[in-house]
């Protein structure tokens, strides 16, 4: 797997809070507990984007529905 190398800059809390995360997990290192961070947020971003389209289907559905025919039909 290729790598990118990022710098951070963090308030000093933040940092610690991530230093004490990494020896807490028993991490290597601290890009690991950036990486698992990132992933949490890009998962996050996903559960949103398909709530977001399951809520248009439902729409969908429910107009395609409105036809008048009950359950029973199909």
């Amino acid at each position: 797997m290729s790598a990118t190398k990022l710098s951070v800059s963090l308030p000093d809390s933040l940092a610690g809070f991530v230093e004490n995360y990494r020896k807490r997990r028993g991490m290597k290192s601290r890009s690991e507990v950036f990486e698992e961070a990132v992933k949490l947020l890009r998962s996050r971003e996903l559960e949103t984007a398909y709530r977001e389209a399951n809520s248009e289907l439902e729409k969908a559905w429910e107009t395609a529905t409105s036809d008048g025919l009950s359950d029973e039909t199909w």
